[in-house]
């Protein structure tokens, strides 16, 4: 059983999973981990073709990601081979980046974006976010801004509470105090639940809530699982991706909708025992803090959307890291960001 602070802190769980981040919010630069000098203006064909020419025929459901990627990067492998005998440092040059975006090219057709629309904005290195502390942000920002995009990254999470979690803040102002900005974070409430927020001078203005395993299968709210996330951003509409499958799409000009509440905790049968009957107590108590501050939360989205609806498109852009309370950790890899030419 959790003792009595630890259930008032449930019953304000929703003040950080609805994304209040002015309140502790830290920002810490790219530093050595940004590679800026990755962005491309330009695209070799070859390297195009052979990362795009399969997913972009009959049922993208059938390709796998890790085949198309190791046919961009040995397309990529055998062009060098074959020309670099002959290339100058300026050819060097090109070809090492097209193998750094290789992995790129490959993934972008899941997200059904055209990789000749676009170059790469932005390329780290592993990236951990730790913060302990009741209701903090951490947020890393990348050294860029962009209107359209789509920023991916594989993440791992190491979270001391359900609602604590990990994501994307996006379209961000710069204001560390009163932010007006968009922000994605998933946690292993409920077996994964998604939450989309915006804000106004730091106040909550929108708010959207999805479920992955809705539409991803394959996703994991298991503490230490990971999972591949991403979001795509076109003008007014936000499309949000699990382990390449799309489980959600917000229009961002739309008002709150109400929160989407999982079921209920199921009572277990008494030939489990009296530790069982307590652990559903305990879920039960934790589910109804969840449903009044639900309701709470949302009233005060309607409130402030109808006051100044927040549509933002163009901005800073970052990983963040969400603790309800107690220490949370999340892990960036594999993490890039491709900007949509418009």
């Amino acid at each position: 059983m959790k003792n009595q602070n630890e259930l008032i802190l449930l019953r304000l769980l929703a003040l950080i999973l609805f994304g209040l981040v002015a309140i502790g919010c830290t920002f810490t630069g790219s530093g050595a981990e940004a590679q800026p000098n990755l962005t491309l203006t330009a695209m070799s064909g070859a390297i195009i073709d052979t990362a795009t020419a399969e997913a972009t025929k009959g049922d993208q459901t059938l390709i796998d990601l890790k085949t198309a990627e190791a046919r961009a990067t040995a397309t990529t492998q055998a062009i060098q081979r074959t020309q670099v005998a002959r290339a100058t440092s300026e050819d060097i040059t090109k070809y090492a980046t097209a193998t750094a975006s290789a992995p790129i090219l490959a993934e972008l057709p899941f997200y059904k974006v055209d990789p000749i629309l676009g170059h790469v904005g932005w390329i780290t290195t592993t990236q951990t976010l730790s913060i302990t502390g009741y209701q903090k942000t951490k947020i890393a920002m990348a050294p860029v801004t962009a209107a359209d995009f789509v920023l991916a990254s594989d993440i791992t999470w190491d979270t001391r509470y359900e609602t604590s979690g990990c994501g994307f803040m996006f379209r961000l102002d710069g204001d560390p105090n009163k932010p007006n900005a968009y922000m994605l974070i998933i946690s292993r409430f409920a077996s994964g639940h998604g939450v989309f927020t915006a804000l106004v001078d730091g106040e909550l203005a929108n708010i959207h809530d999805f479920y992955p395993k809705d539409n991803d299968k394959s996703f994991s709210a298991v503490n230490g699982s990971t999972n591949r996330m991403a979001v795509v951003a076109r003008g007014n509409i936000l499309e949000f991706y699990a382990n390449t499958a799309k489980i959600a799409e917000i229009d961002t000009t739309k008002p709150p909708t109400p929160i989407n509440l999982p079921a209920p905790p199921v009572k277990p049968p008494n030939s489990e025992g009296p530790a069982a009957m307590d652990l559903y107590l305990e879920q039960v108590e934790e589910y109804q803090a969840y449903l009044e501050q639900a309701k709470t939360q949302y009233s005060a989205a309607v409130s402030n959307y109808s006051k100044n609806q927040a549509i933002f498109t163009n901005g800073l852009l970052g990983l963040s890291a969400l603790s309800e309370a107690g220490t949370t950790q999340c892990k960036f890899e594999n993490t890039w960001l491709w900007v949509i030419d418009q």
